[in-house]
């Protein structure tokens, strides 16, 4: 019972600063995600008040806010849109892994680490944070965005990627052959396609199963599938983000509409408990030695993945203002390269600074990330876009006339 009193207290102690925390920042025009990195961290190991009781609770409450974010933005999109975003953003996501990838493996080789050292690097410079995203473009109005369906693109065939990678990234850190590595690989490509079949040719079942007018029903319905679904992923080593996404572009009409207004609160809930976490699992006092080479990678692979939704947006026609947006709202990563960074850490096999380096990597980018993700919507900012298309056109016009 003791027990139980100390989880309620720290649970609810914590809930209530995040509260403060999220007020504060709408007041100053911020997101609140650094906040809540910067709580979890002042409470987490190593931190000023460390919380033990509650460890588990924000685990697991972790986890399910993942979900939330990813299975809200897919009720957002249908199955057809889905098909069409990716064939349309497969030269992007190419561009994507060859612009954020590449820094990751060659920054490990320059401080000497081995060649599986730099296959981990890779993976964790090279994926966005789905969910940090999705909660910048919620907390910013830019849903229903033009240059949102890219994005989306982007970290869909991101996240799919990853159900390809992570296998192969487990069994050469584990030593396996290549008979254990193609097992996998297998398993991972049939989990995907069997998913992605049953949401375009079957969402429409799915959607008539649930029932829009009886809000409880829905409630429980959406959010069972929601987690069932993602869990079985997780199992078959696919994503469990990818899982849930699928889910929510499975249903469609009424239930998805109203699946997003019962959802929204939960989300909102768990998506910070799922950014206070990431901080207490961090512990600051390993973050001063590897601080320089995780700025150093920072800045070279924000302005990598900022180029990359820059050039994914052009290729469909977006106007420069949404290339921007396209561009600063990937630069964070997050979920993705603390799972990396976790697999090479328990395989014990790796450069043991490795783990520290991707923590400082990963806060960097998730602090800064909802920061530049607001520039295109300061004034000086428009103004030099400005600047930028009448100086264009000038060109244009001197070259035509020449």
């Amino acid at each position: 019972m003791h027990e139980t009193n100390t989880l309620l207290i720290e649970v609810g102690a914590l809930l209530f600063l995040l509260g403060l925390l999220g007020r504060l920042s709408r007041r100053i025009g911020l997101s609140p995600i650094p906040l809540y990195l910067l709580a979890g961290l002042a409470f987490g190991h190593g931190g000023l008040l460390p919380l033990n009781a509650s460890e588990e609770f924000f685990a697991v409450g972790a986890e399910i806010g993942v979900i939330l974010l990813l299975v809200m933005l897919g009720l957002e999109y249908s199955a057809n849109e889905l098909v069409g975003n990716l064939r349309s953003a497969a030269p992007a996501g190419l561009i994507d892994a060859a612009l954020n990838a590449l820094p990751g493996a060659a920054f490990a080789l320059l401080l000497g680490w081995d060649w599986v050292a730099a296959l981990v690097l890779a993976g964790i410079t090279w994926v966005s944070s789905s969910g940090v995203i999705a909660k910048v473009l919620g907390d910013l109005g830019r849903l229903g965005n033009r240059e949102t369906p890219v994005i989306l693109s982007v970290l869909v065939i991101e996240d799919l990627a990853m159900a390809l990678y992570l296998p192969l990234v487990t069994a050469v850190l584990l030593g396996a052959g290549l008979m254990g590595g193609g097992i996998a690989l297998t398993i991972a490509v049939a989990t995907v396609l069997v998913v992605l079949v049953v949401a375009i040719r079957f969402g429409g079942v799915i959607s008539t199963l649930m029932s829009a007018k009886d809000a409880e029903a829905l409630l429980l319905g959406v959010l069972g599938l929601t987690l069932l679904v993602a869990g079985f992923a997780a199992e078959l080593q696919v994503s469990a983000a990818v899982g849930a996404f699928l889910v929510g572009i499975a249903l469609s009409g009424p239930v998805a509409h109203h699946a997003t207004e019962l959802l929204t609160p939960l989300r909102d809930l768990f998506a910070a408990v799922f950014f206070v976490f990431f901080g207490l699992t961090t512990d600051p006092r390993e973050i001063p030695p590897v601080l320089l080479p995780a700025l150093a990678l920072a800045i070279v692979t924000m302005a990598t993945k900022t180029l990359t939704g820059y050039l994914a947006a052009r290729r469909v026609g977006i106007a420069e203002p949404g290339r921007w947006r396209a561009g600063l709202a990937l630069v964070p990563r997050g979920e993705f390269s603390i799972v990396i960074a976790g697999l090479a850490v328990s395989a014990g096999s790796v450069e043991p600074r490795l783990a520290a380096l991707a923590t400082a990597y990963v806060l960097v980018t998730v602090v800064t990330g909802p920061l530049l993700a607001r520039l295109p919507d300061f004034p000086w900012f428009k103004r030099w876009l400005r600047h930028r298309a009448a100086a264009a056109q000038r060109r244009e016009l001197a070259r035509v006339a020449d």
